[in-house]
């Protein structure tokens, strides 16, 4: 966001530059004009050619420079997008995968600890499970896809979506201490929140 406010700025003063320079060159052919009695036209063509050839060289470098400002400020216009474009293209599709994602965290949650008892065929099925959740969230983080797990922490209103309220005296009232689902993050930018169960102090205590 700073940097939007200060790009914003920077093309706000290049425009100003240019209106200011507008600004000068009708000043400076009204001056001719009204020195010579007449329309600033009619004053050109009273000059002489060394006079005339300096205000259309200045006319020139004018309209040169805001030609510049303007190239320049469509350049950082057009490289912000693209950089946007890079780091958030991919949030649409990034949210809908999400939801395949924690489906098979379920499912490896869902996994028994004591395997002992299952034959060859059965283990190297939930081991193939659990590796294929580890290499997804592997790629999910390399493209910037982080998890918010957010148990113990303070309820966060950017982050957090408060599902229900646990009535306790062992954490400070609005402290998370049940996440029932998992939020995202891409980048800085919020994907999904983290379903959570907040903390309220217990009756009469409040």
């Amino acid at each position: 966001m700073a940097d939007e406010k200060m790009n914003n700025a920077e093309d706000a003063a290049a425009k100003d530059d240019a209106i200011k320079d507008n600004e000068h060159s009708a000043e400076t052919a009204a001056s001719v004009g009204a020195k010579d009695g007449g329309s600033p036209a009619e004053s050109m063509d009273n000059l002489d050619p060394l006079a005339a050839l300096e205000i259309e060289r200045d006319s020139l470098k004018d309209q040169a420079l805001r030609a510049m400002a303007e190239a320049e400020n469509t350049r950082r216009r057009t490289e912000r997008e693209l950089s946007q474009a890079r780091k958030y293209g991919h949030a649409g599709f990034a949210r809908d995968l999400l939801a395949v994602v924690d489906n098979l965290k379920r499912a490896v949650d869902a996994l028994p600890e004591d395997r002992s008892g299952l034959d060859d065929t059965m283990t190297n099925l939930v081991v193939g499970v659990e590796m294929i959740h580890q290499e997804i969230t592997s790629v999910l983080d390399r493209h910037g896809i982080t998890k918010i797990d957010p148990m113990g922490e303070k309820f966060d209103y950017d982050k957090h979506q408060a599902m229900f309220e646990v009535p306790t005296d062992e954490v400070e009232p609005g402290m998370v201490v049940q996440v029932a689902q998992t939020g995202w993050m891409l980048h800085d930018r919020l994907l999904t929140p983290a379903m959570v169960g907040v903390s309220k102090a217990t009756e009469g205590k409040g």
